[in-house]
């Protein structure tokens, strides 16, 4: 019997039962789990000098040599425990590598916390004599439980979401499981190794098994942090929108003067070009766009002390200029067959032609308000069309940006006047122009039609956008109130 894989991981965290774990593999017939190969601080085990021939210094020279040396040592079958502040130079290529076992051991966050805490205290982190258990009650402490259950959540959601992208399966074992010798061969045959569990060793024992809050002096606090935990994420927004690239051949690289604007889509770009344009004294033609990554990062190189902006435009403002250009219009620039799809599939109430002057305020204010309610079901994948570049979320296409470079700075179109200008006299310009004003909406301008509902709608379309640049409602004058 040949196992399914050529080494394992696995994935856990302190104090969630991995070293009992690693004493069951350990106890099977040419399977070794070489413990915390990548732990910053030691190799293996604590008290190990060196491991297969691995220092610490040798092995963060090169961490992948450790896993070969891993995968390559006699036995059936190897591996290594690993947890979320351990080398992340040897996880992409274990999750990545399809011939590695996938192992994720979870456990109550609490208990975690809990058990480290009172390991701490005790310097006790293993117990094999019942006799020797120290004892200790702990002062839970909100703020650091917090950030362990959030620094484990992003872990695990790297974890999974890598797999989920190479299309592979784990095997999930829980802290309760790890004595339940059926499951633990439920796992050997998964990893299709030979031998089996008849019974388990008993060498190590459970520190510390009473009820959690017996274990506090503050259970009070406990019940409080635990209660202020959104498990269901019933305070979230919600994000169905799918992940966007850097999208960076739009980025637009001043002609001489360092500075690079990251579009927005949606938003007030030709304006923007044209002010760089205005700022170096060259034509548009002139500015540096539509070039590669490498390109990109070249400019950056070459221009030290260079400024990175983009222009976030209100929520209900640029959801308005979309509509009155593509899906409104029939020019050029309209999106021809999405127009026609949300007028004869989804009945929105959009004209065949705004020409001729028979299209009124009222009937602009309908079709509007139809597109926007449109938009929710767009945004959350619930029609075949595509979620655009145009009308996704301002924030989805931020996060986009982080992949390859982040803005310095996120300006408002509403402060262009000043902030473009403020921008230029710090990379040494002493008198930069103003930027254009950006031309009304045609055949309506918003403010002919803005009113609360318009609001509404945009506020339920762009949660997010709201909460997390914190808009407040659109005024005719400035753009924001």
């Amino acid at each position: 019997m040949t196992p399914d894989f050529d080494y394992f991981i696995v994935l856990a965290d302190m104090r969630t039962g991995s070293n009992l774990l690693e004493q069951h593999l350990n106890s099977l017939d040419g399977v070794t789990c070489f413990g915390e190969a990548f732990n910053p601080y030691f190799v293996g085990l604590p008290k190990l000098s060196e491991m297969l021939g691995f220092t610490p210094e040798i092995r963060d020279r090169d961490p992948l040599a450790l896993i070969d040396a891993i995968r390559a040592a006699p036995g059936e079958l190897n591996g290594f425990r690993f947890f979320s502040d351990h080398d992340a130079r040897a996880l992409e290529p274990a999750l990545d590598d399809h011939r590695c076992a996938k192992i994720i051991l979870t456990r109550n966050p609490l208990d975690s916390y809990i058990s480290w805490k009172i390991a701490v205290e005790t310097k006790q982190w293993r117990l094999v004599n019942i006799k020797q258990r120290r004892e200790a009650q702990i002062t839970f402490d909100a703020e650091e439980f917090t950030e362990q259950v959030d620094l484990r959540r992003t872990f695990q959601h790297t974890v999974l979401n890598h797999l989920q992208k190479t299309g592979q399966t784990p095997f999930y074992i829980a802290y309760e499981d790890l004595n339940d010798t059926q499951v633990l061969n439920g796992l050997t045959k998964w990893l299709g190794i030979k031998a089996r569990f008849a019974e388990l060793e008993e060498r190590l024992r459970r520190q510390n098994p009473a009820s959690a809050l017996s274990k506090v002096t503050n259970p009070a606090d406990v019940e409080a942090a635990v209660s202020g935990l959104d498990r269901f994420n019933l305070y979230q927004v919600p994000n169905y929108e799918p992940r966007r690239g850097p999208a960076v051949s739009r980025h637009v690289c001043a002609a001489k003067s360092p500075l690079m604007y990251l579009p927005v889509r949606g938003g007030p770009e030709p304006q923007v070009a044209k002010w760089l344009a205005d700022l170096d004294g060259v034509g548009s033609a002139e500015l540096l766009t539509e070039r590669s990554q490498k390109q990109v990062r070249d400019w950056m190189q070459s221009n030290p002390g260079h400024r990175k902006f983009t222009v976030l435009r209100h929520p209900l403002a640029r959801a308005h200029s979309v509509f009155c250009t593509r899906i409104l219009s029939t020019g050029p620039d309209a999106y021809v067959k999405i127009r026609n799809m949300m007028r004869n599939r989804y009945k929105l109430p959009i004209p065949e032609t705004v020409e001729g002057g028979e299209y009124s305020e009222d009937q602009h204010h309908a079709a509007f308000s139809a597109f926007l309610q449109f938009l929710q079901n767009i945004l959350t994948g619930q029609t075949p069309i595509r979620v655009d570049g145009l009308w996704c979320s301002q924030a989805q296409m931020l996060e986009g940006m982080a992949a390859f470079a982040l803005p310095d700075l996120i300006l408002r179109e509403e402060d262009l006047a000043t902030a473009l200008p403020d921008l230029a006299r710090q990379v040494g310009h002493t008198n930069p122009p103003k930027p254009v004003v950006t031309e009304p909406d045609t055949p309506f301008e918003l403010a002919r039609i803005y009113d609360a509902k318009l609001e509404a709608l945009a506020r339920k379309t762009y949660q997010r956008d709201y909460l997390l640049f914190g808009f407040s409602n659109w005024s005719p004058i400035t753009g924001a109130e």
